[in-house]
């Protein structure tokens, strides 16, 4: 898998496009003052700003089985597979309308229609209601006709951890599996434990430790499920039995140790992976598509790889 490798080290001199530096100015300035959390949710809705609309690319509203989503379909894309796409947010923020466009770009890529999924939100539904919902949509995929390994499970921050969570839940049950993952910027460690917590909190303008803690405490809080709890940490399951997987973070952001992490555990679980690595890259850098160069053309990787993987 060498040619999907592209490792940077941690001390590596980086020159940044100037669209990744506003990308990444843009996202430091949404610092939320407020307490109040529709505030917080309106304002993080403008994330939508930093991606480009991607051109022929169609959209229209769904009923995934009684989770809404967005379908987006490329011109000329492939509808006998699917890529089923779970928004960033930490459970609580973002939505599939922020997600819409970068998910037009990834379809491009990958020449094959994205659902992007409105999962439930926490504190209001606390786990597992989000992986729920993503599995209420792929099995509605089935009934829609697709074969399971003709769907993708894909996502970022959040959603790069229910792409994982769904096929290992799936696993879990004997049921089918999707055809392959690509979980990107995931958040796999609920004990934020990881050194780059401290390390990249200088350069990541998207998270924090406290924000993630915020998440935390939205999403499992009362629940009584512990931090290491494998159903909820990725870096302590059991990862054997996984489709083709491809992991892909930024060399700035706070959880690059705990995605190469992941990344590594998953090759030695025996599952094909690859990993995209982007010098330079914030949490989501998927949220700067189309605009941004070091985004595009690790979207660009992202599609030869399922494209390459799922005979699209």
């Amino acid at each position: 898998m060498a040619p999907w490798r592209c490792h940077v080290s941690d001390h590596a001199v980086v020159e940044l496009s100037p669209e990744a530096t506003e990308f990444a100015d843009f996202m430091a300035g949404l610092v939320i003052p407020e307490s109040d959390l529709d505030a917080i949710r309106t304002r993080s809705e403008s994330v939508h700003l930093t991606a480009r609309e991607p051109e022929g690319v169609t959209y229209r509203e769904v009923d995934a089985g009684g989770v809404l989503g967005i379908w987006c379909e490329p011109v000329d894309a492939n509808t006998d597979y699917v890529l089923l796409h779970g928004h960033a947010g930490g459970s609580v923020l973002s939505s599939a309308f922020v997600d819409r466009k970068l998910a037009g770009h990834i379809a491009k890529a990958a020449g094959a229609p994205v659902l992007v999924l409105d999962f439930r939100r926490a504190p209001e539904h606390k786990y597992p209601a989000q992986v729920d919902d993503a599995e209420v949509a792929f099995n509605w995929l089935r009934s829609e006709g697709y074969e399971p390994g003709n769907i993708i499970t894909i996502g970022h921050s959040i959603g790069g951890f229910i792409a994982v969570a769904l096929a290992l839940r799936l696993r879990d049950k004997k049921q089918p599996l999707p055809g392959a993952i690509v979980s990107i910027s995931p958040w796999c460690d609920l004990e934020i434990a990881n050194e780059t917590m401290a390390t990249k909190a200088e350069t990541d303008k998207i998270l924090s430790k406290e924000l993630l803690e915020f998440f935390r405490e939205s999403w499992v809080g009362g629940t009584g499920i512990e931090f290491t709890d494998t159903r909820i940490n990725l870096n302590r399951a059991d990862l054997s039995g996984l489709p083709p997987t491809l992991v892909s973070w930024g060399t700035y952001e706070v959880l690059a140790g705990e995605d190469e992490e992941f990344a590594a555990r998953v090759k030695d679980a025996g599952i094909d992976t690859a990993t995209v690595v982007v010098p330079g890259g914030q949490h989501s850098y998927v949220y700067g598509a189309g605009r941004v160069p070091e985004a595009d053309a690790a979207i660009a990787q992202i599609g030869a790889w399922v494209r390459e993987k799922t005979k699209i």
